[in-house]
């Protein structure tokens, strides 16, 4: 200890090595390196990846549909084609899910009546849509019904009183420049008629969309696919055989293309859906949807040999662009009361 003393200097004699008091040391020393920010990366987790491949999965089949339904209409009338997609999904549904009939006592009349609503206009919807099939192509029908996920939000602001986001405004201006590249032509600018009915579908499906945010949060999942599903396959049922004449030759690809529609694009879809969306976020999801118009796209060149010309091609692009921006609005901005 007495070693130790003997040789321990005071802190008053060190040499002085504070940059700030010694100026010849501050210009001896090398600049401070700028500081490291780090960002934490979040890892995806296993059942979220395994979620958003399956929905991957639903988005190509949902974009396949688009050509299948168009050849199945050669062998079938429109109405009595989603008679058969309705009822096959309703069953397939109804066995999958064996509602008890205790849980449905508790389910109030007026969510009910919306599932109802739900069905009704998801009818609407698909019945536009395939009638607009028959004279337009596969990959014009398939972008045009995308045009559903930019109306929402115009709905929405509409029955809201406010005026949308400045994002949300470029996005509808964008996409709704792109449907005119895509569907007017002639020096009248005219649209043809199964674009127009298309269109009209879009808006059905965007109003079957904003009735789902609504009721999915308070009527169970499985009660509101039945209800919607089994309605629009009671409007399909009662009204195919007077409404049009029906007519059906039970060809290999009817056949086919009502067990894709009827189970994998409806009762698969739903199910999947319902599960994939309890591991990922509501904008991974829709930017995932946005690719149900390239695999349609993809899918009828692949099979039909379907071309875009370079003005339609143009628009497609500006409707997905307008898709984007109203899904990942990447910018914000208030909205005022109108």
């Amino acid at each position: 200890m007495m070693m130790a003393r003997r040789f321990r200097r005071p802190t008053a004699d060190l040499p002085q090595t504070n940059p700030a008091a010694n100026p010849a040391v501050a210009a001896a020393l090398p600049p401070d390196p700028p500081p490291v920010v780090t960002i934490p990366v979040m890892p995806i987790h296993p059942s979220q990846r395994r979620a958003e491949l399956a929905l991957v999965g639903v988005t190509f089949v949902w974009g396949a549909t688009f050509v299948v339904v168009k050849g199945a209409l050669q062998d079938s009338s429109t109405l009595l084609f989603l008679a058969l997609r309705f009822s096959l999904a309703t069953i397939a549904l109804a066995a999958a899910f064996r509602p008890r009939p205790s849980g449905f006592d508790k389910t109030k009349p007026i969510l009910a009546g919306g599932g109802i609503l739900a069905g009704v206009l998801l009818f609407g919807g698909y019945l536009l849509q395939t009638l607009g099939l028959r004279s337009t192509t596969p990959s014009k029908s398939a972008f045009i019904t995308g045009l559903c996920v930019v109306m929402v939000p115009v709905f929405s602001a509409i029955l809201a009183r406010r005026l949308p986001s400045s994002a949300v405004a470029v996005g509808v201006a964008t996409a709704t420049a792109g449907m005119a590249l895509l569907t007017l032509r002639g020096p009248n600018l005219r649209m043809d008629v199964g674009d127009l009915l298309t269109l009209g579908g879009a808006a059905a499906f965007s109003l079957h969309i904003m009735v789902l945010g609504r009721l999915a949060p308070r009527l169970g999942f499985r009660t509101l696919a039945l209800a919607q599903i089994s309605t629009a396959a009671v409007l399909s049922l009662s009204t195919f055989w007077w409404v049009e004449r029906p007519t059906v030759r039970w060809t290999p690809g009817l056949i086919a293309a009502v067990v894709v529609t009827g189970l994998l694009a409806t009762a698969v879809a739903f199910s999947v859906q319902s599960w994939a969306q309890q591991y990922t976020t509501p904008t991974r999801t829709a930017l995932i949807f946005a690719m149900e118009p390239v695999f349609a796209w993809i899918t009828s060149f692949v099979v039909a040999g379907e071309l875009l010309a370079p003005r339609a091609a143009l628009g497609a692009i500006l409707i997905l662009a307008g898709i984007l921006l109203v899904e990942l609005k990447p910018w914000a901005a208030g909205d005022e009361r109108l």
